[in-house]
């Protein structure tokens, strides 16, 4: 569930939760998101956010393991734009990820700090008509690409790649829902290490405007 609520010409609220689950899709969690931020509007077209994000990173069922949480500062600019059959959404995004360390299979006081720099590209493609307009079914297409730094990062300075492909539907002009397919393409922290993952993403986003009829 994505949020963006406008409050004033200038001010806004930014809020994502997430859910993701392994194991036939629903059987087991795997990553918990709540993340928030201050939106700053230069544009209507352009804006700032900064804020905070708490991670759980969900041990397996049979593993021993704890479950890691993980406190992330996060610095953004997001800009729109519209042309004739398609509207992008980009982002770049900074992170300051301080993730709990963990000895003997226990959470320790201490923290993993690292940086994490992303980019990210959306393309919104109406089935119907030259708009996504109320009652519009679109074609969703979004790339995400990510690189860690910091002095404690060693193998992965490549961190991880997610496309996504989807369709959607515009069910208000505040709200809209995509489903469709997500590849990950991940370099763990062991030297030459890699995962792929093949999942099926839904995406809720709902942006309320509570400024005045007369703004």
């Amino acid at each position: 569930y994505c949020n963006q609520t406008r409050l004033t010409n200038r001010s806004g609220i930014w809020l994502d939760v997430h859910l993701r689950m392994n194991n036939n899709f629903i059987q087991e969690p795997a990553v918990s998101i709540f993340r928030g931020a201050y939106l700053f509007y230069l544009t209507d077209q352009t804006r700032l956010a900064a804020g905070y994000a708490y991670v759980t990173q969900y041990a397996p069922d049979d593993s021993s393991s704890p479950d890691i949480p993980e406190h992330r500062l996060w610095q953004q600019i997001q800009w729109f734009e519209k042309k004739k059959w398609f509207s992008t959404m980009q982002w770049l995004r900074l992170e300051e990820r301080f993730r709990t360390k963990v000895v003997d299979n226990e959470l320790t006081s201490d923290y993993l700090f690292t940086y994490r720099v992303r980019y990210a590209v959306a393309f919104t493609i109406p089935l119907k008509g030259k708009t996504v307009a109320p009652h519009t079914p679109f074609l969703f297409i979004n790339n995400e690409f990510m690189v860690n730094f910091g002095s404690e990062v060693v193998n992965n300075y490549f961190d991880q790649n997610r496309f996504f492909v989807g369709v959607g539907y515009q069910f208000t002009p505040a709200l809209n829902a995509q489903v469709g397919y997500l590849n990950v393409f991940q370099q763990l922290p062991a030297y030459n290490t890699f995962r792929n993952i093949d999942a099926i993403r839904l995406f809720v986003f709902h942006n309320l405007d509570f400024r005045h009829d007369d703004r």
